[in-house]
Formats: structure tokens, sequence, C-alpha cells
């Protein structure tokens, strides 16, 4: 028998790290995905409870997987209770993936974390994981369930060729991400220039040269996430320094932890533009910080998926919508 006899109607499940989204992506679907019941005992456990019938349900539970932890074991406790509710399928959307830079062995006696939280979710019961922009491309591999990678790209690209620049350098803010950077620019016509960089200790580095001309250039600073911020403003005073007139950055993941928001809101920088795939309190937010939706890209993708459908088709709107603009 097809599959989709088998399974059930869609059912829109969320966790707390990021409601605003889940909202934005359940009112897309004409779904409302406030239907668990999510609080904390007085010693901090988690207790969690699925409110509608899940009973032979194509479940999805939204929940980046940020930092505290708890996020990452209220993930687990929602896919846990939706199995034991006998779900037929449990997808998990997890816009955000933590633990994504524990990617390798790179020292004696550190743990794989990107690989042990890909375990979890799998021995949770989750079926299948709708994921953006890892860290590192070969983290799907981490998976023993079908893996959706999904980019934000379109989106970011979309909101730069409107600003229709006419001297665009895209930067890579190091080696790592010229790939990323390197498909940016052909989006949007611009050139590539990549920042060498050193790293002194984790979320410490110095910006050591630049490779690309920037003199009298728009920059345009991509990466996949910011952290503490103080990378990325290191590299837009150097960018400055050799000459460039204006520097935008963009971004997927705005992590931004303690003190980054002062230290990109006193950077020379036009605009900081990022996702919500992290949500940013009003109070962490500051001028300069501009906010886009993926909600749209998600809810295509679980639509996809709930219907059998081929999420690369995401992938080919994006690459003709390019080609047009």
């Amino acid at each position: 028998m097809d599959d989709t006899f088998r399974r059930g109607p869609l059912l829109l499940l969320a966790g707390r790290a990021n409601q605003p989204l889940a909202a934005e992506i359940g009112q897309i679907l004409g779904e409302d995905p406030d239907a668990s019941s999510i609080w904390n005992f007085a010693d901090g456990e988690i207790f969690v409870r699925i409110d509608n019938n899940a009973r032979g349900r194509d479940v999805f539970i939204v929940q980046p997987t940020v930092t505290p932890a708890d996020s990452i074991l209220e993930l687990l406790l929602l896919i846990d209770a939706a199995k034991r509710a006998s779900a037929a399928r449990v997808t998990a959307v997890v816009p955000y993936f933590g633990y994504g830079r524990q990617d390798r062995k790179d020292q004696p006696r550190v743990a794989i974390g990107a690989k042990l939280v890909a375990n979890l979710m799998a021995a949770a019961g989750a079926d299948r994981m709708i994921g953006m922009d890892f860290h590192q491309h070969q983290i799907q591999a981490f998976f023993d369930i079908p893996v959706d990678h999904l980019y934000a790209a379109p989106v970011l690209t979309g909101y730069f060729r409107e600003k229709k620049f006419s001297d665009l350098v895209v930067v890579a803010p190091d080696v790592g991400s010229a790939k990323m950077g390197n498909g940016f620019a052909n989006r949007l016509n611009a050139s590539l220039a990549i920042i060498d960089k050193r790293r002194s200790g984790p979320n410490q580095a110095e910006v050591a040269n630049v490779v690309g001309d920037v003199d009298g250039r728009t920059c345009l600073l991509i990466d996949d996430m910011v952290d503490t911020g103080g990378t990325l403003a290191n590299a837009v005073v150097a960018l400055k320094e050799r000459g460039a007139t204006k520097v935008f950055a963009g971004a997927t993941h705005a992590l931004l932890s303690g003190s980054a928001c002062e230290k990109l809101a006193a950077a020379p920088l036009e605009e900081f533009v990022v996702t919500n795939t992290i949500h940013v309190p009003e109070e962490r937010r500051f001028d300069g910080l501009k906010i886009l939706s993926i909600a749209s890209l998600f809810a295509t993708a679980i639509e996809c998926v709930h219907e059998n459908k081929s999420v690369s088709q995401l992938f080919e709107m994006a690459a003709e919508a390019d080609s047009a603009g």
C-alpha cells in the first residue's frame, strides 16, 4: 500500500526555543503549532505533553537546538512523546543545529558533539530531520535517518539583489567559507575576496590578510553563523582599512552571544542581515540589524515531505529566480 494512505493528517508541534518562527510556519501551513504543553518543574526538569491526538499523524516538531542544552532535551522529549502517542512519522524541524561546530576529533580526547546529538535524535524516535545551513555539510552523514538540508541563500541573496549594488565584492570571512562566498558572488554577479584569519583560541581570531581587491568597493561579508561577533567586527574594520567604501554583512544563524550586539553596533557596518532561525529578543536588537524570515522555506519543505514530493524543487526554484534576476 502507498505510504500516503497509511499516514494521517499533518500535526505541527513546537518547542519553546523559537515559538515566533513556529507560529509563522503554522500560519503559512494553516496549522496551529500550539498543540503541546511544556513547562519546568521547580528543580528545572522539563515536562512535555502533546494535547492533540497524534495517532497515525504525520508529526513535525519545530525546535532549534540553540543553547542552553535544555532545547535539545525538550526536542527529544517531544519526539518521544509523539512516538509513544503512535504517530505514523516524526520529523524534527531544526532551523539551527546546535553542536554543529563539534564535527570532528581535531585534538586528543574530545567528543564529536554533532554526531552525538544526531544519534540522540534518531534514538528518541525521529524518522526524518529538516535543517538549514549546517556548519559543515558533511554533518548530514552523521544522521542515520533521512535529512533535508535547506539553504537560506535564496532569502539573503534576494534581499541584497534588491539593493542593486554596482561595485559589490562578496567577502568570505575565512578559507572554509570560500565555497559559500563564491555561491553568493555568482548569484549577485559580484567578485569574491577571502579573509585570511588566524585563530588564537575559541571564538578568537585575527585578520592576517585580505585576498582580493576591496579598495573603493562595497563589501558583503557572508557566513553561516555569527556567535560572539568579534571576528565579524574585526573583519569589518580590516576591510575599511583596506579602502572599502561600505561594508554589509549577512549570516543565517544569529547566535549573538555575550557582548556580540555591542561589538556589532559599534562596528563601521552599514547593515547586518540575518534570518530568524534563532529568535533574537527585542532587547538584543540594535540599529542596523535586519532580520529576514525563512518561515516560507520551512513551510514549503514541510509540505513537500508530508506530500512525498521532492524537496530539491526548492533549490531549483531558487536557481530559476537567480537566473531571472
